[in-house]
């Protein structure tokens, strides 16, 4: 069995607090008034699982956990920190780190295609109401079958605005396309390219496989998303992180219960996840996070506040690391019962006096046990990380950057032909030829309204639709609407799939 990580001493130093990795894909929380110290146990929990072999994908919001790719200097208050836990051979040593950046300034390019995230998540991007978002499943299923593939931006409204332009044809089949709609829905795209969220769609996509590597000395990569200026933009930065989840969940294979998980995933400002979410996808987020543990993936979500996550997960997440909570509001003092109650008790706490009397770097902790039994909550002191604390200079950054074996992949973009190109060269083929065609010949009687086709007309359409047919048979949405496995042969997805290798 893996080593236990060690998160946190009790003042005295006799009670050390420990997460089993057997129990670590049961989840976990991580919460607190800013100032209180979650950053310093994010980087702490990030570089034990990292030194276990176990990769770690997290988003900095602030710029602070870019300090994991480096060793820790002198800094008084670890020194401090680490007299007072009698922490016996602490020495300072970095993560392997792997830097990524949506908008490819501070990290490799993180894409997405269109049709792998599907309409769900894209229709609460665009922040559609319910008849909008229902003709955008339109417009994926008509893409799906007849085999169109939606790689990024331009090809999602070329889509659209085929789906509004024969939207008589499509009414009969798949539902009442309104132009109403197909303007909201363009509209929206239009506010999401100003946003720069053209970045993200596109391909290369992400490659899930390159989330879950090790280095040479076998210690788990850390994927650290430069999200700062992400957060600009709250609902990419939500809806990024949650298809990275989805895709996690729809294609990993199932292990159940293992030593140690394959990836740990932590979701910062998880309020944001939750933020006006319709109760529809709440309920796939909350099936996602039940079931994603079998496929060896543990979930750690960090927030201010308990009451920032429904209940529905909150049950979920077996491991808590509670930092102190400020109660000046009605809704802070429900939240400070709120959390007390969800501990085990332990006689010797008042534990709804404590969350408010915490210091920094101090936490309430409560981890479950080899055989899944929550522990009795305990106040401790967090262990410091073993790396920088803080932001890093970009000569620093870059240096990790040119180390990335993915570095000379993810830069280069590519732009195959997709719907986009496809529907221009259908309507090329359809436009009359500019020189006057020759008069038809004289045509047998026929009903009115009605045209005859051609025996090769008939025979071609016929073909068209057997093979869309069998195009939508392969593609398969999953629970948040993403594709599942390879789709029309693997050209829905990245043009390169590898396997799993260490990646220095």
């Amino acid at each position: 069995m893996s080593e236990p990580i060690l998160i946190a001493k009790t003042s005295s130093g006799n009670t050390a607090l420990e997460l089993l990795p057997q129990m670590a894909n049961r989840h976990g929380l991580i919460a607190g008034a800013t100032g209180t110290g979650k950053t310093v146990t994010l980087q702490s929990l990030a570089q034990g699982f990292s030194a276990r072999g176990i990769p770690v994908f997290m988003a900095d919001v602030k710029g602070d956990l870019a300090g994991l790719s480096q060793p820790a200097g002198e800094n008084p208050k670890v020194a401090q920190r680490v007299a007072q836990l009698g922490l016996d051979g602490f020495a300072p040593q970095a993560a392997p780190v792997v830097f990524w950046d949506v908008y490819g300034e501070t990290g490799h390019p993180v894409r997405a295609t269109i049709s792998d995230m599907g309409p769900l998540l894209l229709g609460r991007l665009l922040n559609l109401n319910e008849v909008q978002a229902g003709v955008l499943t339109i417009v994926f299923k008509v893409a799906d079958d007849q085999g169109l593939l939606l790689l990024d931006l331009k090809d999602l409204r070329s889509m659209i605005q085929h789906v509004g332009d024969n939207a008589a044809q499509f009414n009969t089949e798949y539902g009442k396309v309104s132009a109403a709609s197909i303007g909201a829905i363009q509209r929206g795209l239009l506010e999401l390219e100003q946003q720069g969220a053209d970045r993200l769609f596109g391909e290369p996509a992400l490659d899930l496989d390159d989330l879950m590597q090790t280095d040479s000395k076998g210690h788990g990569v850390v994927n650290i998303l430069s999200a700062d200026r992400l957060m600009h933009s709250p609902k990419l930065y939500s809806t990024l992180l949650l298809w990275l989840m989805s895709e996690l969940f729809e294609n990993l294979p199932e292990v159940g219960d293992i030593e140690k998980p394959k990836l740990v995933f932590f979701f910062d400002e998880a309020h944001l996840l939750f933020n006006d979410a319709p109760k529809a996808l709440l309920e796939k987020i909350e099936q996602v996070v039940r079931l994603i543990r079998s496929k060896g993936v543990g979930i750690y979500f960090v927030s201010q506040n308990p009451l920032d996550i429904p209940d529905v997960v909150l049950g979920q997440l077996g491991n808590r690391v509670q930092h102190a909570l400020r109660a000046f509001t009605p809704r802070d003092q429900k939240a400070v019962r709120s959390a007390a109650e969800t501990f085990r008790a332990n006689p010797a706490l008042d534990v709804e006096s404590v969350i408010t009397e915490l210091g920094v770097g101090e936490a309430l902790i409560s981890l479950l046990d080899a055989k899944g039994t929550l522990g009795v909550v305990e106040r401790a002191f967090v262990v410091p990380p073993q790396s920088h604390l803080g932001a890093v200079s970009p000569d620093q950054r870059q240096a990790v950057i040119r180390q990335s074996l993915v570095r000379d992949f993810y830069e280069k973009t590519v732009d195959r032909d997709s719907a986009y190109e496809m529907l221009k060269a259908r309507a090329e083929k359809a436009a009359p030829p500019p020189e006057e065609a020759p008069p038809p010949l004289p045509a047998e009687p026929q009903a009115p309204g009605r045209q005859r086709e051609s025996l090769m007309e008939a025979a071609a359409k016929s073909a068209v639709r057997a093979a869309s047919s069998q195009l939508g048979r392969t593609l398969i949405r999953g629970v948040l609407g993403g594709l599942v496995g390879a789709a029309i042969g693997g050209a829905a997805r990245s043009t390169r799939r590898r396997t799993s290798r260490s990646i220095w």
